[in-house]
């Protein structure tokens, strides 16, 4: 494989400001936001030095990126994203890899060794066996294995969509490598399980830096780090004290703190009273899908997994979708966001735009909506609608 790295050059702080604004759209009047190829040393504030080049696969002004459908839903998503893509004018090729519960540890390798090459993939969840020890979760492998450290999940009510609560719009940050997900498990004495649970300062570090910078670069007013420090006094005790002190860098940003059980309570109470908000990986999972209840579900909302070297685009609840696979029911807007984000991460934005808004039409102005939202539209109305918008979109900009 001969691959032509996309990277751009970091001459200058204000360009590397306008990089870190493509880790999302969420701009926020923020302009001039551009592709992040590569990632910042974290190490202080401020302080910032390009690492390794984040390798993108791009063959004669097209994108290479590796396409995971998983089980589930997950196939017939990506062939909705296929399609689309074609209708939208998409520079970007599919290296399909089919990996599954029933893939073996071989193919699942050759998958990492394909993400690997291309830098970017698209993923639908993989369906993890229970009470198969030694099988471990291949979703969590793959975010350890990349060091996929941050997962980015930007939940935000949509204008048409019932829901509990308005004006819901918050950033979740979940650190995605370490915590009780580090899969250490073993039986010492017959019936009595132990379950490690990693946390390090070094992690810890990174991920709240990361939460602050990203509301620094997006206009973010609030960090509040969840926790449960109350009760695992070391573990969780070293994740609040690193954000207490990263927190003391960052005077402009509101920072505070709560257990993860209020939070929890907070948000089905109150929502609106959260911006961005930091915490460890099991806690992340639990919150994600709370804040995913209250806007609409999980068939509305992507997650973006970032390391210092590869992105992984998927939606935001990674729920496989199994009871609705195969029945045209399936509500597609998650996994078209996911595909929308891996485009602005590409620096492909007017693509990302163009398909965007076509959803946003979709949902709020044509309003069709799947089952899950309260309609009556099955998958392939949801699509052939966003196909008609783009391809009436496309006709007038000629």
């Amino acid at each position: 494989w001969c691959e032509a790295q996309h990277v751009l050059p970091f001459f200058s702080m204000a360009s590397f400001t306008r990089s870190l604004c493509s880790f999302s759209r969420i701009n926020l009047g923020l302009q001039g936001s551009r592709v992040l190829t590569q990632v910042p040393n974290l190490s202080s504030r401020r302080t910032f030095t390009a690492s390794k080049p984040f390798p993108v696969a791009q063959y004669g002004g097209r994108f290479t990126v590796t396409m995971l459908p998983g089980d589930g839903i997950g196939p017939e998503m990506m062939g909705y994203v296929q399609n689309i893509f074609r209708y939208a004018g998409v520079p970007v090729d599919f290296e399909v890899i089919q990996i599954t519960k029933n893939s073996t540890d071989d193919e699942f390798e050759n998958a990492m060794i394909c993400i690997r090459r291309n830098g970017v993939a698209l993923k639908g969840s993989i369906e993890s066996k229970y009470g198969n020890a030694s099988s471990g979760s291949r979703n969590a492998t793959l975010r350890t294995q990349l060091d996929l450290f941050a997962n980015v999940l930007h939940c935000k009510t949509y204008p048409s969509i019932q829901s509990r609560h308005s004006d819901v719009d918050i950033i979740i940050i979940r650190e995605n490598t370490e915590g009780e997900y580090s899969m250490l498990e073993h039986e010492n004495v017959k019936g009595v399980i132990e379950s490690m649970k990693i946390i390090t300062r070094k992690g810890s570090e990174r991920i709240a830096r990361y939460a602050f910078e990203y509301a620094i670069r997006h206009g973010r007013k609030k960090v509040t780090a969840v926790h449960k420090a109350n009760i695992m006094k070391l573990s969780d005790g070293l994740f609040l004290e690193t954000c207490r002190s990263i927190a003391k860098e960052y005077p402009e940003i509101e920072f505070s703190d709560m257990i993860v059980d209020n939070t929890c309570m907070q948000l089905v109470a109150r929502p609106q009273q959260f911006d961005v908000m930091v915490m460890p990986n099991l806690y992340g999972n639990v919150v994600s899908n709370v804040v995913c209840g209250l806007v609409g579900g999980p068939g509305l909302l992507s997650g973006r997994n970032y390391g210092e070297h590869f992105a992984v685009f998927e939606p935001g609840t990674r729920n496989t979708g199994a009871s609705v696979a195969g029945r045209n029911i399936a509500n597609p807007v998650a996994m078209l966001n996911s595909a929308c984000d891996m485009l602005e991460h590409l620096d492909l934005q007017s693509h990302a735009d163009l398909i965007r808004d076509a959803i946003d039409r979709t949902l709020n102005v044509d309003k069709i909506h799947t089952a899950d939202l309260g309609g009556q539209a099955t998958s392939l109305d949801v699509v052939q609608n966003i196909i008609h918008v783009i391809q009436a979109n496309t006709k007038d900009s000629s």
